[in-house]
């Protein structure tokens, strides 16, 4: 697998769900006349505009913060971004990796959680390599995984563990010779007695088709029918 499965967060009791994405039809050519068709255009491109204001923290104002926290912060920035077109997996994360698929607004499309998490990332200032080589991380869930190896940065999911802010929770972590993963997201914080930690999923689809959201004590996904737990958290480095 290349990238992991299309993905939506819900939280509930606990649980997030993220089922497999089908593909939505293009959007049927509607003809309207007068005034009508002004307000609708002038709607839609209020909606689109919406999509690209979330700009990242400033660096003022990220400057008193922990690397970790910058991280957190920025993710938490673009809680309520969405793709453009709303219906496709257009993104400006992947657009800014230049990776995927040329969009005609200047984003790309992919599915995108790994490449929202790397954008954190590096927004906050944490250098490394985004490709297709050993240990490099790109808009596969399992690269997070296998950079953490190979850089001494791997930490399963323990009770004794309490992840930090700024780590990426790793799901459906399957290993081999080409280990799989079936999401990614931003922890924000880890809670004393919940299950899972709160976090910033990328490409989510319960607010909107493809959208940044949050999900609370996230512990398992569900992807199609099928569910996957927690494996483990890619730490930053410190």
């Amino acid at each position: 697998m290349t990238s992991r499965p299309a993905v939506s967060a819900q939280s509930r009791g606990g649980t997030v769900r993220i089922y497999r994405r089908r593909r939505r039809r293009p959007l049927r050519r509607v003809i309207v006349l007068g005034a009508v068709a002004v307000g609708l255009a002038a709607a839609y491109h209020g909606v689109v505009g919406r999509s690209h204001s979330f700009s990242a923290p400033s660096e003022a104002s990220l400057a008193p913060l922990s690397v970790p926290r910058r991280i957190a912060a920025i993710a938490k920035s673009q809680v309520g971004y969405h793709t453009d077109p709303s219906d496709s997996y257009c993104n400006k994360f992947s657009g800014f990796w230049a990776a995927g698929d040329a969009c005609g607004n200047g984003d790309t499309a992919e599915e995108w959680c790994a490449d929202f998490a790397a954008w954190a990332w590096r927004k906050a200032g944490i250098r490394f390599a985004y490709g297709y080589g050993p240990g490099e991380i790109n808009g596969g869930a399992a690269s997070f995984y296998e950079w953490a190896v190979a850089n001494g940065r791997w930490q399963p999911a323990t009770s004794a563990y309490e992840a930090a802010p700024g780590d990426i929770a790793v799901y459906g972590l399957s290993l081999g010779a080409h280990p799989r993963a079936a999401h990614v997201a931003v922890v924000i914080r880890d809670l004393p007695g919940r299950h899972g930690p709160d976090v910033v999923n990328g490409d989510g689809d319960v607010t909107a088709y493809s959208a940044v959201e949050t999900g609370g004590d996230q512990r398992y996904i569900t992807v199609g029918h099928k569910r996957y737990r927690l494996a483990g958290y890619a730490r930053p480095p410190s």
